[in-house]
């Protein structure tokens, strides 16, 4: 039986499922991230899996995740010595300790690679996430949501470049952190809103490591994988069919696009759309919103419910498209304005999914956000 308090190496194959599940189809693919953090375990050992009581209230955690083009990322595999580089300029910056690790989003590869980086540093991971999920940017977490500032962001690539920022607010940590990861190749490693434990409190998702550990333990098997997943996450079905169109392209440090899907069996006859940046943002049908961000949208295969993330979609793909509620922090006014359809250009109301259902509102009008100011 898995042990809350420590992630293990028996953790990472049910971890690495729940992750690309809140993935919505981002955060970093998971294959290189769950090998990362397996041999990270064999070498260093189990990682304490912690809450905020008990840490010290002023010591300081250490958000990582890669920020970049999932596309890119799934290619130029980190060095392993970035999380020290940003742990050691954070702090030497900030003249305080590194107590814990946490994934800046539960979601992909960002939330499986953390507990490498939590390993090779010898600091346990925190039992929190900044999202729930996954966000394409960089304000997008609940920290900016909960009012924190973003205080210092430190970015390391691949070649061992360090790049501090100190930006004045969570939209220009976005606008500054993109173009210096664009110039690092359009990936890399990143710590923002590096706060103290007291700080983190009210600011985070708590518990979400532990959710997609559980995730992965309520498919194993099984009978129908596909249902237990729906039924573990409280999620709805929007369509079960094939992918018969897929658009994607990469620029800006993103992966933007759109795919459809065909239904099949019951659902023959029927198209939905769903829009991408980097995550699954609105499923469309009919020109009627059936789910939209911040709500939770993910692909997966139909027979062994394993998320398909937005990079490796493929033509033909047989699929269910599952939909379900976020945390409640995303509900809220600022949280709609930090990442509802707004945030990413589309002029709809944001409906929750427990109520889209076939009443959805249509669609006025959608486009694809310019750069942040």
């Amino acid at each position: 039986m898995h042990d809350r308090k420590r992630v293990t190496p028996a953790d990472i194959p049910h971890l690495t499922f729940g992750c690309a599940i809140l993935g919505t189809g981002g955060g970093g693919g998971v294959t290189s991230a769950a090998l990362s953090a397996s041999a990270a375990l064999r070498e260093h050992g189990d990682v304490p899996l912690v809450t905020l009581d008990e840490l010290p209230q002023d010591g300081l955690v250490l958000p990582l995740g890669a920020i970049g083009a999932p596309t890119v990322s799934g290619e130029m595999l980190p060095s392993g010595r970035e999380a020290a580089l940003i742990r050691d300029t954070v702090e030497q910056t900030l003249g305080k300790p590194v107590v814990a690790v946490m994934a800046s989003e539960i979601g992909g590869g960002n939330g499986v690679e953390p507990v490498a980086l939590a390993a090779s540093l010898g600091l346990p991971l925190l039992d929190a996430d900044g999202m729930g999920r996954a966000f394409p940017e960089v304000q997008m977490v609940s920290m900016y949501v909960a009012g924190r500032d973003p205080g210092l962001v430190v970015m390391a690539d691949v070649q061992g470049n360090v790049a501090t920022l100190r930006p004045v607010d969570g939209l220009w940590s976005e606008a500054l952190a993109r173009a210096v990861c664009v110039a690092m190749g359009s990936t890399a490693i990143m710590a923002d809103y590096v706060l103290t434990a007291g700080e983190m409190r009210g600011a985070v998702i708590e518990g979400t490591p532990s959710r997609a550990i559980a995730l992965g333990r309520a498919v194993e098997g099984a009978a129908d994988p596909v249902e237990a997943l729906r039924a573990e996450l409280g999620a709805v079905s929007l369509i079960t069919g094939k992918l018969v169109d897929i658009e994607r392209r990469t620029g800006g440090g993103f992966v933007r696009g759109s795919v459809v899907i065909e239904g099949i069996g019951e659902c023959k006859g029927r198209l939905l759309r769903i829009e991408i940046q980097n995550e699954n943002l609105v499923a469309l049908e009919d020109g009627r919103v059936r789910a939209s961000v911040p709500d939770l949208i993910s692909i997966v295969d139909n027979q062994t419910a394993e998320a398909i993330s937005t990079e490796s979609l493929r033509y033909g793909m047989r699929v269910m498209v599952l939909a379900w509620p976020c945390a409640p922090l995303w509900r809220t006014s600022a949280g709609l304005r930090t990442a509802g359809p707004a945030a990413f250009g589309y002029d709809i109301d944001y409906i929750p999914v427990e109520e889209c259902g076939e009443a959805a509102s249509p669609v006025a009008a959608q486009g694809e956000k310019g750069a942040r100011p």
